[in-house]
């Protein structure tokens, strides 16, 4: 069997990340769309991103770097906002913050993201890295209008 080489591919799904794993290996990927993904969906969706939050994913509780935690904010205004097309310059907001640490770290050079609403209560998000790599997620926007 080959060496295993990168990260875990997660890919995003209808309801929620997705491994693959066919012959019995799971599939890897070698640039940052794992990390990406756990910026924006890992963590605890109840966490606003507030330092003090009790509602942080407990894998936050012992680390100390910051660029190292899963806040998710996006994730928390996808079910804390209405789903207009106001609120996505917040999610885009959002988004860089939670995707920040890959320029603080110098594991890109630049980071944008753009928010549309592809149909009724869905967001699609292009992240575009290095102003070349584009990867794009689409997420069901669960709060409560």
């Amino acid at each position: 069997m080959a060496e295993q080489q990168g990260d875990v591919l997660l890919e995003q799904t209808n309801d929620n990340g997705e491994i693959t794993v066919e012959g019995g290996v799971v599939s890897m990927a070698g640039g940052l769309q794992t990390a990406a993904y756990l910026s924006l969906f890992g963590g605890n969706e109840q966490d606003d991103g507030r330092p003090d939050n009790a509602l942080q994913w407990w894998g936050n509780l012992s680390e100390t770097q910051a660029e190292n935690q899963y806040r998710s904010r996006l994730q928390y205004l996808l079910r804390s906002i209405p789903s207009i097309p106001a609120n996505l310059r917040r999610l885009e907001d959002a988004a860089d913050a939670d995707l920040a640490w890959m320029v603080e770290t110098g594991a890109a050079r630049t980071v944008s993201v753009a928010a549309s609403m592809p149909a009724l209560n869905r967001v699609r998000l292009v992240v575009t890295v290095n102003g070349g790599q584009d990867l794009t997620y689409i997420e069901n926007w669960k709060a409560d209008a």
